[in-house]
């Protein structure tokens, strides 16, 4: 279905055209005054500066060149020459229908269908998610739910840390604890049937193993040692890290569903080191490397740059690769294996100048061709009070595990002060939904660059624009809809609205696609978030007036029994294409 503005333009266009004027003056938006008009055409003003004429004067000559149209209820001209639109009843009430026999709710899927990799998570394996991987997860999933529902090939990449100095760091922490294991043998010759350690040790053993490498020189050069060793694929490492990637995904895939967050690919730095060689060769062959201090590297700068940039590094002195070889390779072998249109990170905002560089290299050497579209989406940091880095208040970083049955266990108690008879299982199902919808919701409303405070209390609160509210909503109109017979209903129409509410809900109900493709260009889940609480607020306005159930007039009954059935659709799209669950009930 054409948006609404894209109809009204159309109809503009012309009516400047006729009037002596560029068409592209006729843009028609959405007003941001309702108490005034639905919709504006400004561009009068815009043309005045042109063609020497009075704004006021072109908005006149516009209109009288307007046909008739059943399309509009009103059309007036106010200084200094705005086109206020106001629709007629039966053209809302005839694309409202059209929407609601739609099966996606009036949005049209892109003309041309593109391949996508949206490549978030970035977790790392022997380590346990916490708290900081939450915003590439849930924005990610979102960005990547909103393309699909747009008509996009689209496939996710968790890309995880699977192969860097963490290892080393484990392997060495984990021969200080258990020097018997044969995996520590250079000789290393068989697989022993008791597994080496069990995911609650490995929790532990990467943060000391950490702190001790940071703070001992000797222990460092050991786990440097160590991670060569398994880059150059010594046997008792290689078959001790297949043990820790393989516990470490179980883990990651668990708590990745608990927050309704999935991945095509589980792919990591480790499938693309194979490739990196064939990688340096094809750099050094284009003759755009060059040995800086023993270290090989591609000059990234730009004349335009207004500071410096720093080159991009292929291969440390030592030979060894960097994590900005392993980016550039991925995206090598993503164009090999799937020819993407588009590839979108969703990464921490302060990557923004590692991305800028693999981007540079990936166009100098002509690996991404112009056609490429590269995309980095950087995300602003979750804090605490103190405007800091979220941490526990011991100082270490919070368990996403944690952080989930927190959440869970504040829903469970708010639920259950009104729900005494809920059973077990039920309401362990509502409290984590609501639970995460509250966590989701809180997030994905930020306009993402911005970092926002990580604040439990304010999740957990229910009421006003949350989460919780949207899906309590959403149940307070399914409970109305079982009160009657839908079935009875379901084949008749929406009618001209009754109310000013009732007309408050059409209008934004037809702006459901505008906001999905906003949201879709500008890579925005919080324009959803947006839209979806004004829904829910109107809605909960709309049968706090109306007496649905007990209405006498057929025709009145059953066409609010279908608002009520689209508004449903409505906000559960738009839940889902946040990542939340909606409910039967709450």
């Amino acid at each position: 279905m054409k948006l609404i503005s894209e109809i009204l333009t159309l109809i503009f266009k012309k009516g400047f055209v006729k009037a002596g004027y560029n068409e592209k003056y006729g843009i028609v938006n959405l007003s941001n005054r309702l108490d005034l008009c639905q919709y504006q055409c400004n561009g009068c003003l815009s043309a005045a500066k042109i063609y020497k004429k009075s704004p006021i004067d072109i908005a006149h000559s516009v209109v009288k060149n307007i046909k008739p149209n059943s399309h509009f209820k009103e059309i007036s001209v106010v200084k200094p020459g705005f086109i206020n639109i106001t629709l007629s009843d039966d053209f809302i009430t005839d694309y409202i229908n059209d929407m609601y026999k739609d099966d996606k709710l009036g949005c049209d899927n892109e003309k041309t269908p593109k391949t996508i990799i949206v490549d978030y998570g970035g977790a790392n394996i022997a380590k346990p998610l916490h708290v900081g991987h939450l915003r590439s997860a849930i924005i990610g999933e979102s960005i990547k739910r909103i393309n699909r529902f747009k008509g996009h090939n689209v496939t996710s990449d968790v890309h995880l840390g699977d192969w860097g100095l963490q290892m080393g760091m484990v392997i060495t922490e984990l021969k200080e604890r258990k020097p018997h294991l044969p995996y520590f043998d250079d000789n290393y010759d068989r697989h022993p049937s008791e597994p080496p350690l069990t995911i609650d040790e490995l929790s532990d053993i990467y943060p000391t193993g950490s702190k001790k490498a940071k703070e001992n020189t000797k222990v460092m050069d050991e786990a440097r040692l160590a991670t060569a060793k398994l880059q150059e694929g010594h046997k008792g490492y290689m078959a001790l890290w297949k043990y820790i990637y393989d516990i470490s995904i179980a883990d990651l895939k668990k708590n990745y569903g608990k927050l309704n967050v999935q991945f095509d690919l589980w792919k990591g730095e480790s499938d693309c080191q194979s490739c990196i060689p064939k990688v340096v060769d094809y750099l050094k062959q284009c003759g755009i490397t060059e040995v800086s201090n023993g270290a090989l590297i591609v000059p990234v700068e730009l004349d335009t740059d207004k500071k410096p940039m720093p080159p991009f590094m292929v291969l440390k002195s030592d030979g060894a690769a960097l994590y900005s070889t392993t980016d550039l390779t991925t995206i090598y072998q993503r164009i090999d294996e799937y020819n993407p249109d588009d590839i979108i990170y969703v990464v921490d905002k302060r990557q923004n100048l590692h991305f800028e560089q693999v981007f540079r290299c990936a166009r100098k050497s002509n690996i991404a061709k112009d056609n490429l579209y590269l995309k980095f989406i950087g995300f602003g940091t979750m804090n605490g009070k103190d405007g800091k880095p979220f941490k526990t208040r011991d100082g270490g970083i919070m368990r996403l595990e944690d952080v989930i049955k927190i959440l869970e266990n504040g829903a469970r108690e708010k639920l259950l002060a009104g729900n005494e008879n809920y059973d077990n299982e039920l309401i362990d199902d509502i409290s984590i939904k609501v639970g995460l919808a509250a966590l989701k919701y809180s997030d994905l409303s930020n306009q993402f660059t911005k970092d926002y405070v990580f604040d439990l209390e304010r999740f957990t609160n229910f009421h006003g624009k949350t989460g919780p509210y949207i899906q309590y909503s959403i149940v307070r109109m399914k409970s109305i809809l079982k009160k009657v017979d839908v079935s009875e209903w379901s084949n008749h129409t929406i009618s001209n609205p009754q109310s000013e509410t009732e007309m408050n809900i059409m209008l934004k109900l037809i702006e459901f696609n505008s906001t999905i493709d906003i949201a879709y260009r500008d890579y925005s889940p919080s324009k959803i978030c947006d839209y979806a609480y004004e829904v829910s607020t109107l809605f909960n306005r709309f049968y706090h007036e109306t007496r649905i159930i007990s209405e006498d007039n057929k025709e009145f009954k059953s066409s609010w029994i279908n608002l009520l059935s689209l508004g449903i659709k409505v906000l559960e799209k738009s839940l889902w294409l946040l990542g939340i669950d909606s409910l039967e009930r709450m």
